[in-house]
């Protein structure tokens, strides 16, 4: 029996969202890149709505267009005006405390939703199937919070589309960027790029020794998320490449330990790669440093002291559990 709330249902939500942000910039005559943006929003917002009801080659298009559109840099945020930062001031004093109460709402119902939305059933069915539990109690307290600022705030009903639409504009295409390199890393797998790797690691490295084995899985994780810009592609190449045939085939490792403590290493390159832009340059701009690097070079010996602390677990505990 099919549950109440899907995650298709928040899909959709998030899917209007962007649709009403493109149609937004698309009534912005002031807009520095009008047409561009409008249309680079106008078409995510379209796969996401639609993505499961149209054929992949029209959503394959829709992202190339959407490519071509961030490639000629047509999608840029306008210039954003403060607003009067005395009645915004003003407006704080008034609420108090009361302005963190959607904050705090969005994990409160993300946590206790995860554990309660597949057991509560109505009419025979339940709220939430429970593999999808934790997803949708975090789309669901983001519904709830957004009602909740309103109730509190009685801002306009566009405020929502306006403010969310400048983080989204500040972004830029670097939303996309997880999700089209994390597709890159299937087709990859697809491609039998994981069988080519193994040849070549069982060539260079003695990975008949098991620790020899970890560490060129966490290694290859981190190394490959750096050249990719994400673990998630980095993911199933190594996995299929390395942890499956050395780890778990030659030596009987557990493959749920290795796994987890894998993609821990491959968020170790993210920290140290351009590549990975939504994390690592958005914010330079954001916070207007000046250099390109400077969220990098932060984080390199985080990135350095996790990775080694990620081998040392994975050794001592993946043979053994």
């Amino acid at each position: 029996m099919s549950a109440w709330l899907t995650l298709e249902n928040f899909f959709v939500i998030a899917g209007l969202f962007v649709l009403a942000l493109g149609l937004r910039i698309a009534t912005t005559p002031t807009h520095p890149r009008r047409w561009g943006s409008a249309a680079f929003w106008l078409l995510l917002g379209g796969c996401i709505v639609a993505g499961k009801h149209v054929p992949p080659e029209i959503i394959g298009y829709a992202v190339l267009a959407m490519t071509v559109l961030a490639a000629l840099k047509q999608v840029d945020p306008p210039g954003f005006a403060h607003g009067d930062g005395a009645a915004l001031a003003q407006r704080a004093v008034e609420l108090k405390n009361k302005l963190l109460w959607p904050v705090l709402l969005v994990p409160a119902v993300a946590v206790v939703g995860g554990f309660t939305l597949a057991q509560i059933k109505v009419g025979g069915a339940p709220l939430a199937l429970a593999g999808q539990a934790s997803q949708i109690s975090l789309g669901l307290g983001c519904v709830i919070a957004l009602v909740l600022a309103y109730a509190l705030t009685r801002a306009r009903p566009l405020t929502a589309v306006d403010e969310g639409g400048r983080l989204l504009q500040l972004v830029s295409w670097t939303l996309i960027l997880p999700q089209m390199l994390a597709a890159l890393g299937g087709i990859f797998a697809k491609a039998g790029v994981g069988d080519e790797v193994a040849k070549i690691v069982a060539a260079l490295l003695p990975v008949q020794h098991p620790l020899v084995a970890v560490v060129a899985y966490c290694g290859g994780m981190a190394l490959f998320t750096i050249m990719m810009g994400n673990a998630f592609a980095a993911f199933p190449v190594l996995t299929l490449g390395v942890g499956l045939p050395f780890i778990v085939q030659m030596h009987g490792g557990n493959p749920a330990l290795m796994g987890a403590i894998g993609m821990l290493s491959g968020y170790c390159g993210t920290l140290l790669t351009p590549m990975a832009a939504n994390f690592n340059l958005v914010p330079v701009r954001l916070l207007e440093l000046r250099s390109d690097f400077s969220v990098i070079r932060a984080q390199v010996p985080f990135a350095v002291a996790i990775w080694i602390f990620n081998v040392v677990v994975m050794a001592l505990c993946v043979y053994r559990f």
